[in-house]
């Protein structure tokens, strides 16, 4: 088993100063430690019923999709505002300074459908809740939220009380 974590790089002071960011890009362009951070997911979610996979702009989206292809799910992607190109559903969360919002087509979900909801990163919770809210307002079923990192110093998982969520690694 590969030490994900020294795939990983820090950079400092990204995006603005005082921040260290976790680059998961070096982790993607190994190949060993990609397959792993994906057997990993997948694994732990193998035996689970899931309907289909939503990934978060933007990131999500490499983990979820091919998390979809291997659990024979479907994909749904939850976007920014403007980038679907169908009816959406949207929800706005507050920002320490200021708003964002996320998207989802109107149709993407069945009623009653469990859905993955998956994404890189857990920081402070906002865009996970967020998303989670947009599927239970389809009328589906958050039976997981699962993350290649967790930031626990940021205490994101505060704002996912009450859902299921497993994460690969702990920062």
């Amino acid at each position: 088993m590969l030490d994900l974590a020294k795939t990983i790089r820090d950079v400092p002071d990204f995006p603005v100063e005082g921040i260290l960011f976790k680059d998961i890009t070096t982790l993607l362009k190994d190949a060993d430690a990609f397959r792993e951070a994906i057997d990993r997911l997948v694994a732990h979610y193998q035996d689970q019923e899931i309907d289909l996979v939503a990934g978060i702009e933007s990131r999500g989206f490499i983990f979820g999709a091919t998390m979809a292809y291997l659990l024979g799910t479907g994909f749904i992607p939850i976007r920014k505002p403007g980038k679907l190109p169908a009816e959406t559903e949207r929800f706005e969360y507050a920002l320490e300074y200021g708003t964002d919002a996320v998207e989802i087509h109107k149709d993407a979900i069945r009623p009653g459908q469990r859905v993955l909801l998956v994404d890189d990163l857990l920081a402070t919770g906002g865009t996970a809740s967020a998303s989670a809210h947009l599927i239970e307002k389809l009328g589906g079923e958050v039976a997981s939220i699962a993350f290649l990192i967790d930031l626990t110093f940021l205490h994101g998982r505060d704002k996912l009380e009450g859902y299921n969520i497993y994460t690969v690694l702990a920062f």
